[in-house]
């Protein structure tokens, strides 16, 4: 059984804003809500997961292709998707408090509560009882539920509740060069219909055959109304789609084929196949027949990280009503033209960023031979995707010593990111990489002008050996594909 750590969730905040990782948006006016900055690791970080997954996606598939649309889009496209009459969460407020929730944050917030004290029945039983009331849309029932355990307002400290009412999640703004003048647009809520509008300009001049896929990385924004867990659940964030076009009909076998790869793509990282899992749907969105979550067990428990969805004809077919344009295929195999079915795999960037600060973080103590304890914070993200690959250390800043470390520099940092430093003694330069999630260490001493070898250290077992100098790219390089 997986057990929450919300001390080691905190641990992770505070190693995040501490080391460059992750920095609350407008701090110095006392921050936004819900909007982070990445700092000089993160933007790393978040930069090598983005190419690992779009490399794999595109680069790795003969009939994936990628594409980059506009955030601003035509408003009759939301309408057409179904955001507009769609795309909204129950919310509830407290009459005391003024503050509003989201209903399932906050009947997720009480089950978590009986985990913590043991009573993991009837935490399951609460979320399986808010589950159906949510697939049947049943907005009373869902504010009896809450008045049934008491569940109260964590500042009025009151169940003092209004009725539980829908609350659209689009942030609108207006385009045009007069204010009397302007059109209503929305930001996009997500990056999947620039790819749906695009469908035949991508089909047709890539030469693409279905079945074919359209990847995107991109902004979405939404108006949490309640957006918390650090950068779990934010109102600007990044998304990793993939719309899959396929022919109508085969939409079982390839939601399946789908469901597997991306699971694969996750434990092939090095991240604990026992911390993952699949959730089904229990209330599909209006345009699905089938979806699924895959869920990381984070210390603030099981989350959804991406999403799996069978999504019909439904896009294509409603921007084809909505626009007037044809969006078909002619599918030479069988002589006939249809509108392409389409299998959805989409996973937020910033979730998986926080998964991998969530797996790799770990404080660890020991006692050295002398008998001294020591202790270290570490974190072990998967090589290829770690900000740092090398830190370059030259022993001492004198006796030609950062002229050989400079050289090491110029040759390794065209195929990999190596940061050089040479202040503080060794010991504690290490242990700043380690916290950095650097995976290699080397030491340039007075041995290196003698014979051209330098000692690496390995940062998750700490063992070092003497290599040579000319070895030294291939050596990393072979540890980060």
């Amino acid at each position: 059984m997986i057990s929450t750590d919300p001390n080691k969730f905190q641990a992770i905040i505070s190693h995040a804003k501490e080391y460059g990782f992750v920095f609350q948006s407008s701090e110095i006016y006392d921050g936004l809500s819900a909007v982070y900055d990445y700092g000089p690791w993160g933007s790393e970080l978040k930069r090598n997961i983005r190419d690992h997954w779009w490399n794999s996606m595109t680069r790795m598939h003969d009939n994936i292709v990628g594409i980059d649309t506009a955030i601003f889009m035509h408003p009759t496209i939301w309408k057409a998707s179904g955001h507009i009459d769609n795309f909204s969460d129950p919310m509830i407020d407290n009459k005391d408090s003024q503050k509003r929730y989201r209903v399932d944050h906050l009947i997720e917030g009480y089950a978590e509560s009986l985990n913590a004290k043991g009573d993991t029945e009837g935490a399951e039983k609460v979320i399986a009882e808010m589950d159906r009331l949510l697939a049947a849309s049943d907005m009373a029932g869902l504010k009896g539920l809450i008045e049934v355990f008491g569940i109260k307002c964590s500042v009025s400290g009151t169940a003092s509740w209004t009725d539980v009412r829908q609350f659209n999640l689009m942030f609108s703004t207006q385009l045009g060069s007069v204010a009397e003048d302007a059109n209503e647009i929305y930001l996009r809520p997500e990056t999947a219909q620039g790819i749906f509008v695009n469908f035949l300009n991508v089909q047709k001049s890539a030469r693409m055959k279905i079945p074919f896929g359209i990847a995107q990385v991109g902004k979405a924004f939404r108006n949490e109304i309640v957006a918390r867990q650090f950068i779990f659940r934010m109102r600007e964030f990044e998304q990793m789609e993939m719309q899959f076009f396929i022919r109508p009909g085969t939409q079982k076998e390839w939601y399946e084929y789908w469901k597997e790869e991306r699971m694969k793509w996750h434990t092939t990282l090095g991240f604990p196949a026992e911390h993952y899992r699949f959730h089904d749907h229990v209330k599909l969105a209006h345009y699905a027949d089938a979806a699924v979550d895959i869920e990381y067990a984070f210390p603030i428990g099981w989350k959804e990280v991406e999403g799996i969805h069978s999504r019909t004809d439904f896009d294509l077919s409603s921007h084809q009503q909505f626009s007037g344009k044809k969006l078909q295929y002619f599918d030479n195999e069988i002589n006939k033209n249809y509108v392409p079915y389409v299998i959805e795999t989409s996973i937020g960037l910033d979730r998986m960023f926080l998964l991998t600060l969530s797996h790799a973080y770990a404080e660890e103590h020991w006692t050295k031979e002398d008998g001294k304890e020591d202790s270290r914070v570490v974190l072990r993200i998967p090589p290829r995707l770690s900000p740092i690959k090398l830190a370059v250390l030259p022993l001492v800043k004198k006796d030609g010593l950062p002229e050989i470390a400079r050289e090491i520099m110029k040759e390794c940092r065209e195929d990999f990111y190596c940061f050089y430093e040479e202040k503080d003694t060794i010991g504690k330069r290490y242990r700043r990489m380690d916290a950095l999630g650097t995976p290699f260490c080397v030491t340039i001493d007075h041995q290196s002008k003698e014979d051209q070898t330098v000692t690496i250290r390995y940062r998750d077992s700490m063992q070092q050996e003497r290599v040579p100098i000319a070895t030294l790219r291939e050596l990393v390089r072979a540890q980060i594909k």
